[in-house]
């Protein structure tokens, strides 16, 4: 069985916009490069950065609440630290987020452009070294099924953009919800990179939002449960083996050794 990768793509803060990449290099324990190293914080949600403890995703700023944050395009740029926010075709906001004055200057966008919603302050946090703002404990990687994607189309009668599902990953090659049989599973790349795939992912109400227009327009979870009997689609998946994945690479699932 041979999965190719259709693309790649990571979440450098949490609840905004996905930016895509042509290639990403990954190490054994550690999560998706650049992926969710940042959240806004929706009021005070008690996160101690000298002691990182999982928080759940009400406690940000984040799709499943907060559809508007659909309407806003960013792009964070590593080698300044820098954060972008665009929204209308029109940068709106930018901040350094390694400086107190970056972080203020996002932060006081947020208020402007969705006071009705803050419980609170918003505060930028960052991801101290070990730790990612994903919404599971163990969701390092995230690998969504295209193929999965097209039959739940038929099941909501509309297009279903991917990325909705907010995944790393988008793969071909899999037939619909195969990919569920990979739980438990080691997946190769030529590169000699090795993914364990540990389980589902289970769906929320961000997946309802239009990643494009903000608006809630599909009740994804309610359909997975009414057409399969359950809520998931896309499988977590952990780094056991250093490797590189490029888009239009390859996967192949492991095969065991047999015994003499």
């Amino acid at each position: 069985m041979t999965i190719r990768i259709a693309s790649l793509q990571r979440y450098p803060v949490k609840g905004l916009s996905p930016e895509s990449l042509s290639s990403v290099t990954l190490t054994k324990g550690n999560y998706f490069p650049g992926d969710r190293l940042f959240a806004i914080e929706n009021g005070p949600a008690g996160f101690e950065p000298h002691n990182p403890q999982h928080q759940p995703k009400i406690k940000f700023l984040m799709l499943m609440r907060n559809e508007s944050l659909a309407r806003l395009r960013t792009r964070y740029i590593d080698s300044i630290t820098t954060l972008f926010i665009e929204q209308g075709g029109r940068e709106v906001a930018r901040g350094d987020l390694s400086t107190p004055g970056g972080r203020l200057a996002i932060e006081a966008f947020f208020r402007r452009f969705m006071p009705k919603e803050l419980r609170g302050p918003p505060k930028v946090l960052a991801a101290p070294d070990g730790f990612r703002f994903t919404d599971s404990r163990r969701g390092f990687d995230s690998l969504i099924n295209l193929a999965s994607v097209r039959e739940l189309e038929n099941v909501v009668g509309g297009a279903i953009d991917p990325l909705r599902f907010r995944g790393n990953i988008h793969v071909e090659g899999l037939k619909a919800w195969e990919e569920f049989d990979l739980v438990g599973q080691v997946l190769t790349a030529p590169s000699g990179l090795r993914l364990k795939v540990t389980k589902r992912i289970e769906r929320c109400a961000a997946t309802n939002v239009d990643p494009d227009t903000g608006i809630r327009d599909l009740e994804i979870p309610k359909s997975l449960m009414k057409a399969y009997g359950h809520f998931d689609c896309g499988i977590y998946a952990e780094v056991v083996g250093d490797g590189s994945l490029e888009a239009g690479g390859s996967l192949e699932r492991e095969q065991a050794e047999l015994a003499l």
